[in-house]
């Protein structure tokens, strides 16, 4: 494996990790957008009867070779590390730079719906229904109130299932899924960064439920988008763009919060500044002008722009340099 291709995957599944850490942005996305999408489908497809079949056939070699052991290896490390810099690095400008960071990936994903758009060889009212269907779809998620979750077991292998498909499906993110589940706040900025932090036990516990959850996940929804890939390319892709554009909505740059999280008298609970709360429920979209005009929101209406521009242009670079370089390893 090339030295060029282990740091390119490593690259790849780090902006994997940073996407699935942020509500409304996709880690299928990014994987579509770097050309390694369908490797990673039919990877992912292999864990299941195959891999026990290659095992018995020719021992742990041949099973690591059905499994594309080397490109999920290096693939799952840069993950690992992007999952710590999103839950570290990329909550903290979400916290103090909100704007900026969903204006970035607002053009990324605007970018990425032309470019899947583009992988239609053939647009028939088949495609242009399943897009519409899709985009409606992914917009009524995005305007779910947060359901209150559950610390129960059975919820977090639940929610584990749920939430990987959107390493899976581009358009739906895994993190958004899980806070309208009621459990981004419990699993991730709870759950991950006390495992990241502290090592504590019973949080260490409750992530080895959730990963199996996901793994579930992964072995059944792989199998289902593999073959809609390969008998309805074109309407799955159709089917992706929708998505993408429904989702839209949640990653608005310029945004108001409505509605917070309360205690049981109806107070608005704090963070432990004692002045941020602690998790806000709803929010509106709003234009950019009245964003500007309202006094109670930061302003960054400036760098939002450019941070747009920067986020469609990134897509274009990625897919130039990926038909440069593809990351066979």
């Amino acid at each position: 494996m090339r030295k060029t291709n282990v740091i390119g995957l490593l690259w790849r599944g780090a902006s994997m990790g940073i996407a699935e850490v942020i509500p409304g942005v996709s880690g299928g996305t990014i994987a579509f957008i770097t050309g390694i999408y369908e490797k990673l489908l039919n990877s992912i497809k292999a864990i299941g009867p195959d891999l026990f079949t290659a095992f018995r056939k020719g021992g742990m070699k041949e099973a690591w070779k059905t499994l594309n052991g080397n490109f999920l290896l290096t693939l799952g490390i840069g993950m690992v590390l992007g999952i710590v810099i999103g839950v570290f690095g990329v909550s903290w400008l979400l916290s103090n730079y909100p704007p900026i960071v969903w204006a970035f990936f607002f053009g990324l994903i605007i970018a990425s719906v032309i470019y899947i758009g583009k992988q239609i060889d053939k647009w028939s009212f088949k495609e242009i229904a399943a897009l519409i269907v899709c985009a409606i779809f992914a917009y009524f998620l995005t305007t779910i109130v947060p359901a209150q979750g559950s610390e129960s077991y059975f919820y977090v292998f639940f929610c584990g299932m749920i939430a990987i498909s959107a390493l899976i499906l581009p358009g739906i993110s895994g993190s958004f899924i899980l806070l309208i589940m009621g459990m981004y706040t419990y699993i991730v900025q709870e759950t991950l960064r006390g495992v990241l932090s502290t090592f504590e036990s019973g949080k260490i516990i409750t992530m080895m439920v959730f990963g199996l959850g996901c793994l579930v996940g992964l072995a059944t929804i792989s199998r289902l988008l593999s073959w809609t890939f390969k008998n309805y390319r074109n309407i799955t892709f159709a089917a992706l763009s929708g998505f993408m554009l429904g989702s839209l909505n949640k990653i608005w740059p310029w945004r108001k919060p409505i509605e917070w999280l309360r205690d049981g008298q109806g107070k608005i609970i704090m963070d432990e500044d004692g002045v941020t709360p602690k998790k806000i429920l709803e929010e509106i979209n709003i234009s950019p002008s009245q964003y500007l005009s309202d006094l109670d929101l930061n302003h960054y209406l400036y760098l939002a722009i450019p941070a747009l521009l920067l986020g469609i242009v990134l897509v274009f670079l990625l897919d130039r340099s990926n038909k440069n370089s593809a990351p066979d390893v």
